[in-house]
């Protein structure tokens, strides 16, 4: 059953000056959710800003290449918001500094998102886990104001919802996301041109990167669980940076035989980042035991440990999981 969204409405009608937000690490969903919405904001009289609180990856670049709309999130540079929107996380441990300065914030704000996983952010709350991307959510938000769905918004829209079904290769890809994209490609969506700059543009040092992984790939549980692994010294050796890990999880996940898929990427800071992939285990609730989470069948974590001690701490609880 479809949100109801006056509740969100009514928030966005009341302020003039919203905050867009999405998680740390942002992909296709989240920003191309706070750029849609964006759009349809600026068209009803709206003064919206789109920021990120980490990096924006090389892979998104032709987003915005000039920066004209996504912003760098600094607390002293977002004084005069009136609210806050985050798009695509409802937990704390995904919105990195943001996170301690929304903490002290009395800004109102609303969380709109579609995994499972959730914590209390404060304000308004609009979950539909059933939803197989934010970008379907930012697209009935849009509908809901009244606003125009805009040329490039439903390109936006459209790259939100390819990617996170795996160009429509996931078990979320249904008759109704069929449909959806069909209508924002009559909008003006270029699904072929999304998907050169998406895929078919990488760095050579994304591609040596990649073999790295490759070599290493690895199996447990007689061939039910594949997993790989980056450490640090793996950028420097390959010129590649650490947005370029980001489809990584595919190759495990490839292996014949294999249920659950992991890859283990060493942090700059410390510890270790976890991508869980399954065709059919819970691993929302296998990233939880490490404070992450997601969804059932793709969640991610961040483990406080070494990469080499993390591993076989996860691997082992991976290994229960399946009743191995």
């Amino acid at each position: 059953m479809p949100l109801d969204w006056s509740p969100l409405v009514e928030f966005l009608r009341r302020y003039e000056r919203p905050l867009l937000m999405t998680h740390i690490r942002p992909d296709a969903d989240g920003m191309g959710s706070q750029l849609a919405l964006y759009d349809a904001l600026v068209a009803i009289g709206r003064q919206p800003r789109v920021a990120i609180a980490s990096k924006l990856l090389p892979r998104y670049e032709f987003l915005d290449p000039q920066r004209r709309v996504i912003e760098d999130f600094k607390p002293s540079a977002f004084t005069d918001r009136d609210c806050v929107v985050v798009l695509d996380t409802g937990t704390w441990n995904q919105l990195g500094d943001f996170g301690d300065w929304l903490k002290k914030s009395p800004l109102p704000r609303a969380v709109v998102d579609h995994h499972r996983t959730q914590d209390d952010l404060g304000g308004l709350q609009l979950v539909d886990i059933t939803a197989e991307a934010t970008g379907r959510l930012a697209h009935e938000i849009i509908r809901a104001l009244g606003a125009p769905l805009s040329q490039q918004a439903a390109h936006n829209l459209f790259m939100a919802i390819a990617t996170d079904t795996g160009w429509f290769r996931h078990q979320n890809a249904t008759p109704a996301t069929f449909t959806l994209c069909g209508e924002l490609v009559a909008a003006g969506a270029n699904p072929t041109v999304l998907y050169e700059q998406l895929y078919e543009a990488a760095t050579l040092a994304r591609f040596k990167l990649t073999a790295v992984a490759l070599d290493r790939l690895a199996v447990r549980a007689n061939g039910k669980i594949a997993f790989t692994e980056i450490s640090l010294a793996d950028y420097e050796k390959t010129g590649a940076v650490p947005g370029d890990t980001e489809d990584l999880i595919n190759y495990p996940r490839g292996v014949e035989g294999v249920d659950l898929a992991l890859v283990f990427i060493e942090q700059p800071g410390g510890g270790t980042k976890v991508s869980f992939r399954s065709r059919a285990a819970d691993v929302s609730k296998l990233a939880e035991q490490f404070g992450g989470g997601g969804h059932k069948l793709a969640s991610g974590a961040r483990v406080n440990k070494p990469l080499a001690e993390a591993r076989e701490t996860v691997l082992a609880a991976a290994v229960a999981l399946l009743g191995q």
